[in-house]
Order: C-alpha cells, then structure tokens, then sequence
C-alpha cells in the first residue's frame, strides 16, 4: 500500500513540475515579446498632402526592422505643423522649404532645428480656363498664397513668366508693392495656399504648392507656367525640436529615419512616382553631425 503511494505521489509530483515547467516559459515567452513591444519606438511625423504618405512609405517599411514605427500625421494648412511640433504634438515635421522655416522660427519665436535636406518642388501656375499665357488678358485675376514666403515666390514665378515686372533691388521675396511694371494688367488675389486649388473655377489661374495640386488631381504637365527655381532656400526640410537634439537616444533614431529617407528606395520613389515632380536634393549633407555625442 505504501509502495503504491509513493508511486502516485512522484507520478503526480513529475506531472505538475512538467506543468509549472510549461506555465514558467510561457510567462517568460510573454515578458520577452511585452519587452520588445515596449522597445518599439513610434515617432510622429506631421505633414501637409497625402503624396507624403507614399513619399514616406519606403522609409516607413525600412524602419520596421529598426524598431521604429513612423506615424504620418496629416495636416491641413501651413501653419499648424510647427506649432504642434513646437508643443510636442509631433516629433518631427516634413512640409516646408528653408526660407518659410526660417520666416516662422523668427516670427513665432518656435525653437526647432533643420535636421536634413529632403526635396525641392516647383510652384507652377495652374489654370482651369486657359491652356496658356497668352491667352491671360487685363483684368484677369491670378490667386497667389497669402503667407510671405510663398507668396513671394509666387510673385517671382509671374515675374519670370513675362506678367510683371519687378523693381531693381527687390528682395529675395518680393511682394505686390515690389512689382513696377504689369506687362497684363491683371489683378493679384492673396488667399491662403491650401484654397487656392478649390478657388480655380473663380479665377483666372493660380500659383499652387507642390502637394495642393497633386491632393487636388493637377499634374506638373498641367502647368500653365511651370517653375524653375532650384535655389537652396527652397528646398524642403525635415524638422525637430532644438531640445530633443540633446538627448542622444533622440538623435541616433533621428539618424536612422535620415537614412531611410535618403535610401535608394526612397529615391527611386521620388524619381520615378511624379515623373521626377519631387527632386532629392542636399542628401550628401548631415545636419544632425554637430549633435551626435
């Protein structure tokens, strides 16, 4: 009888070792898997336009095997994404050229960092009325963007194309008062960039930024006047907050979201996508060398 026992007892003793043996790796299973969940960064990037999301995609898909999930926030208009990156709504953003980030850091006092080049893009001349120039005549009414950045790239796009003339020494963004001579006595509409598309149908034509016109079905070979200003104040940035670029985990997943974005992936993307509407360009500097520790 005693001897029957103990057999049961280490039966039954082997069986729920075997047990808790299985319970312990399942319980290590799921603190490893929690671990590495937990060890996934996700950084919040804000941007103006869908085509960004196809723009970013290959960067997205690269930073998967990096442990960093890039999220594309969408914004609106020109103004929110460096107020919410300034805040700490975002991490980064990527919608904007280097004279209008220069214009709003010192106009808005917002403390951010150009931390890598991205792009450059045209600001061309869209028309739902006319085919081309020449058919442009006094009293036409031709929308341009209401902020001063853009707005004075748009004067310098009608400049170019023969429909004003511009005084000696006007700057580098020029406005209305800076234009001497109208070769088309035309009228000049300030509205904000991201209604100039929808407003087409009410005027004569109108300077349209780059993802506007694609979000709105216009292609670069719809252009009415097409833009050819590369100038380095117009290439487009990625942006971070000042104080983020002390901390080195910050900056070291900064650098690999750099790289995805200057991959051959995502170059082959930006050339062939928009039949080269977006170009890569400044990929050769690194601007987040002075804050790696």
């Amino acid at each position: 009888m005693v001897l029957e026992y103990a057999k049961f007892f280490k039966s039954s003793l082997g069986g729920n070792l075997l047990i808790m043996r299985k319970i312990l790796l399942s319980a290590l299973l799921i603190l490893v898997l929690a671990f590495s969940a937990s060890a996934d960064v996700t950084i919040r990037l804000g941007v103006t336009g869908s085509v960004y999301d196809e723009l970013w995609a290959p960067a997205k898909n690269l930073l998967k095997s990096e442990g960093i999930n890039l999220e594309v926030i969408q914004f609106t208009d020109y103004v929110t994404p460096n107020r919410a990156l300034n805040d700490g709504d975002i991490d980064l953003n990527g919608f904007q050229h280097q004279i209008y980030f220069k214009d709003e850091l010192e106009s808005r006092g917002y403390k951010l960092t150009n931390i890598a080049n991205t792009f450059v893009v045209p600001l061309n001349l869209y028309s739902r009325k006319i085919k081309t120039l020449d058919e442009i005549k006094d009293g036409d009414v031709i929308a341009i963007p209401n902020d001063p950045t853009n707005g004075g790239r748009a004067i310098k796009v009608l400049a170019t194309s023969g429909l004003i003339k511009l005084r000696d020494g006007a700057g580098f963004n020029p406005t209305k008062d800076d234009i001497e001579t109208y070769n088309k006595k035309i009228e000049i509409q300030e509205l904000a960039a991201n209604v100039i598309p929808a407003a087409l149908p009410d005027v004569t034509a109108g300077v349209i930024n780059d993802t506007y016109a694609l979000d709105n079905g216009l292609k670069a070979s719809d252009a009415v006047f097409a833009d050819q200003a590369r100038e380095h104040e117009y290439w487009n940035l990625l942006a971070a907050r000042t104080s983020d670029l002390n901390d080195p985990a910050k900056v070291e997943v900064f650098d690999k979201i750099i790289k995805a974005l200057h991959s051959p992936e995502s170059r082959k993307v930006f050339e062939e996508l928009y039949g080269g509407f977006f170009r890569p360009v400044g990929w050769d500097e690194d601007l987040l060398a002075p804050f790696r520790k």
